[in-house]
């Protein structure tokens, strides 16, 4: 075959991938069917459900009242006003929402297809990067999951050595802006794998196909370290108001890290991993969050001395090593709530998206090996919450924090448990998606089936 007749074999079989990519997408509907909640106009009451503030005991037959999005007051008797909406939710039990430590909700669809994954950008140094922008308000992801009763998590983006800020939504709303509670939480690293051969490791599919590298481990550090310099250098000019400045949004964007104000959060599992990252932050003075965690009980008093917490990325994992105990995972949050580090439960390694609704169960399991329930509800509601910087505003059921909860037939701990209604804001939040539609038409199809017969 000449080189003209292959090009123009090339260009028709480009054609024709593209045509057939298009009538593909073209038939997807990506966007959800369930409307966002509208303002809360009047106050509401829950009256005769057990409410577990979390902050403090549950309360029997408590009641709790919120209004304009925000909770007025809580306890056994609570006064209301005339105009409020009366909800009797005896024998049920009302909780704040549960709050996924990191996912990427609302960044990522479908893996398969290009159009629908937004985790991440080309390069390898992206702190200027923001996942709020990014968040798919329609994503099919988001009804699934607050029908388990997760209506808080935090976004993140992937792919790069530094791969840009991280911000903690709720899983309600028309835009990105309805949703989001805090549009910077975190900015997302993810750390050396010491001893290999490759530079930078990370659980993330994103990473692996976007990773660009070469190198050693020491070089990579380097990296980072001569970004913190830059940054400061950055600063110094940019105060000094100097006609020849010119702007540089990476640089600007890592202010705050440098600074200490906003936190690194540092994907890092094995010891070594751990223990490079809590020296380089406090080499650089920075905040540090530890994502996964896995040898986190080796070095607890390393990370007590220098209030480093833990965000444990996942209960259901495999043990890291041949020797470690089937439930080495398993044990990990009791192992280190007794050795006094700062923790919450995340179920980010089973799933970044779609399974991030499974959240309660990976608490649940931590129960099983010897977390107390109420510290396994704190370890997916509070914790969280006090983590990432937003405890003044959700993870208990307190007087002046969001309207941000569900009533639920039992505990989220309990697998058997029903999510009946929710609020997120003192907005009433719709509770179907799409796998219970799916559910309905399967049914639907058996009683035909059976009809027919």
């Amino acid at each position: 075959m000449n080189q003209t007749r292959r090009l123009a074999f090339n260009a028709k079989r480009s054609l024709a991938i593209f045509s057939l990519a298009f009538c593909f997408l073209s038939n997807v509907n990506w966007a959800h069917d369930e409307i966002p909640g509208d303002d809360q106009k009047n106050p509401i009451v829950l009256i005769n459900g057990t409410v577990h503030p979390i902050s403090s005991s549950a309360i029997e037959n408590g009641m709790i009242l919120f209004h304009k999005g925000k909770i007025v007051a809580v306890g056994k008797k609570v006064k209301f006003p005339k105009n409020a909406k009366v909800i009797d939710v005896k024998g049920k039990h009302v909780f704040p929402s549960l709050f996924e430590a990191h996912s990427q909700i609302g960044l990522i669809e479908i893996g398969a297809v290009r159009s629908t994954d937004d985790r991440s950008e080309i390069g390898l140094i992206n702190p200027n990067v923001k996942a709020q922008v990014a968040v798919n308000p329609d994503s099919e992801v988001i009804p699934v999951t607050r029908s388990n009763g997760v209506l808080l998590a935090l976004t993140a983006p992937s792919g790069s050595i530094v791969s840009g800020k991280s911000a903690v939504i709720q899983l309600d709303g028309w835009t990105y802006e309805d949703m989001t509670v805090k549009g910077v939480a975190a900015m997302n690293v993810v750390w050396p794998s010491v001893g290999s051969a490759i530079p930078f490791t990370s659980t993330s599919p994103t990473f692996r196909r976007g990773r660009r590298g070469g190198g050693s481990n020491g070089d990579s550090i380097q990296i980072l370290r001569k970004l913190f310099d830059d940054t400061r250098a950055y600063k110094k000019a940019l105060v000094s108001g100097s006609a020849s400045f010119k702007h540089d949004l990476r640089l600007e964007a890592m202010i705050p890290v440098a600074d200490g104000q906003l936190p690194m959060m540092v994907e890092a599992n094995d010891l070594q991993q751990i223990q490079s990252a809590v020296a380089f932050a406090s080499e650089q003075k920075a905040k540090l969050i530890i994502l996964g965690g896995y040898d986190a009980p080796l070095c607890a008093q390393l990370l007590k001395k220098h209030d480093v917490p833990v965000i444990l990325s996942a209960v259901y994992r495999m043990p890291r090593r041949r020797n470690d105990d089937y439930d080495a995972a398993y044990t990990l949050p009791v192992r280190l709530q007794k050795l006094g580090v700062k923790y919450c439960i995340s179920g980010t390694d089973r799933s970044e998206t779609w399974n991030a609704r499974i959240l309660p169960d990976h608490a649940g399991t931590a129960v099983a090996y010897g977390l107390e329930k109420d510290e396994a509800l704190k370890a997916i509601t509070l914790y969280p919450a006090q983590i990432l910087g937003v405890d003044k505003q959700v993870g208990s059921l307190d007087v002046g924090k969001d309207a941000t909860l569900f009533v639920s037939t039992a505990s989220p701990l309990n697998i058997a448990n029903q999510v009946e209604v929710a609020f997120v804001q003192g907005r009433h939040v719709e509770l179907n998606d799409r796998h219970k539609r799916l559910y309905k038409k399967y049914q639907e199809k058996y009683r035909q089936k059976a009809v027919a017969k």
